[in-house]
């Protein structure tokens, strides 16, 4: 990735890109369907990413993927990675058929999904991935819906390996892309991307807002592989010491929460500690194994 991006002041997808694409080194190629990332990429006939890309569709990340992966097999190339980009709009809703077939069929790429909980794009509007509170020009009050857990529905696909991940912690991100590259199948990585102007607060606090959403546990770092779950970084850390902080304070840094009621925290803190409950389970499992 090259300076000179298209890409919002303090975008957390920039920050995480940049470690995405050292991960996967120059035998990569990308599909990037309508989204933050191709405006990141530049306009034809410029581009601040050094390696081969396809534009596709809103709906046919996946699908294009495949297709990319057939295409290699045919012609017995095997060292290079296939590797899907989208965002929320582009995973949890346009382009959930078809990644939800590659899945299914197991094909042999990796699938990476952006998350910064709406259609920034185009403007803030509402996505299954955006938060329930959140205000966004479709949810001018806030939204009462919790978002759409995607984790569990990538993994009912049987799909081998699974991972969430945050630009905040850098190294967490890069080991699970490399992880993830060199595992044949389907892999899934879900990314944290806190998105400023859709979120509404200060481009400099882009990494603590990043380590604010997984010290609540609003976010955690955790990979699943062959089904078996396990924190990892700053999640599993927190697990040891039994520590996390109020929700409250991640809420209050974003001016999308800004009309959240002492009731909806109340109500988004017990959601979270059930999820981080679910997630210890599974974790303390895997460690007695």
């Amino acid at each position: 990735m090259l300076p000179g991006t298209r890409a919002c002041s303090g975008c957390g997808l920039s920050l995480a890109y940049r470690h995405i694409l050292k991960a996967l080194g120059e035998k990569t190629i990308l599909t990037i369907p309508a989204s933050c990332l191709t405006v990141l990429h530049g306009l034809y006939p410029s581009t601040s990413v050094g390696l081969t890309n396809i534009n596709t569709a809103f709906a046919t990340t996946a699908a294009s993927a495949t297709g990319i992966a057939a295409g290699l097999k045919a012609l017995g190339k095997t060292d290079y990675t296939v590797v899907g980009i989208a965002g929320d709009g582009g995973t949890f809703d346009i382009g959930i058929q078809a990644l939800s077939a590659a899945a299914e069929r197991n094909t042999d790429f990796l699938y990476i999904c952006y998350d910064n909980e709406g259609y920034m794009n185009t403007g803030t509007q509402r996505s299954s991935a955006t938060p329930m509170g959140a205000f966004t020009t479709t949810t001018p009050g806030t939204k009462f819906e919790h978002k759409k857990d995607i984790l569990a529905i990538m993994e009912a696909h049987g799909i081998p390996y699974m991972a969430s991940a945050s630009p905040a912690y850098p190294l967490d991100l890069y080991d699970k892309v490399v992880k993830a590259k060199n595992i044949n199948g389907t892999r899934f990585m879900h990314i944290n991307i806190p998105c400023s102007p859709g979120w509404g607060f200060p481009t400099d606090d882009l990494v603590e807002l990043g380590k604010l959403a997984v010290d609540t546990a609003m976010w955690v770092l955790l990979e699943i592989e062959n089904g078996v779950l396990r924190l990892t970084g700053r999640s599993r850390s927190m697990a040891r010491s039994g520590k996390k902080k109020p929700v409250s304070q991640y809420l209050k840094l974003q001016g999308r929460f800004k009309h959240v009621t002492p009731e909806q925290i109340d109500y988004l803190q017990g959601w979270i500690d059930k999820r981080w409950q679910r997630f210890l389970q599974r974790h303390e499992l895997s460690e007695e194994t």
